[in-house]
């Protein structure tokens, strides 16, 4: 029998910064920055402007799910 349920979109993770996130969640550059604080300490040093994988898994562990699902490149 065949499946015919639309498949799930899937998260691709990859570095991003903080505009970024704040794009995938649907909320302000400040927003986002707000609800990353209580984490800093969990979620590490950015390099550069960006979150690494590992940190953006730990983001994610934290904040749940994005709404807005980035299509693959």
């Amino acid at each position: 029998m065949e499946n015919t349920s639309p498949a799930q979109p899937v998260f691709k993770l990859r570095p991003y910064t903080v505009i970024g996130l704040s794009r995938l969640y649907g909320v302000s550059r400040n927003t986002m920055k707000t609800w990353l604080k209580p984490f800093t300490q969990q979620i590490g040093q950015r390099t550069g402007n960006y979150f690494t994988i590992a940190q953006v898994q730990v983001i994610i562990d934290k904040l749940g799910m994005p709404s807005e699902i980035p299509l693959d490149d």
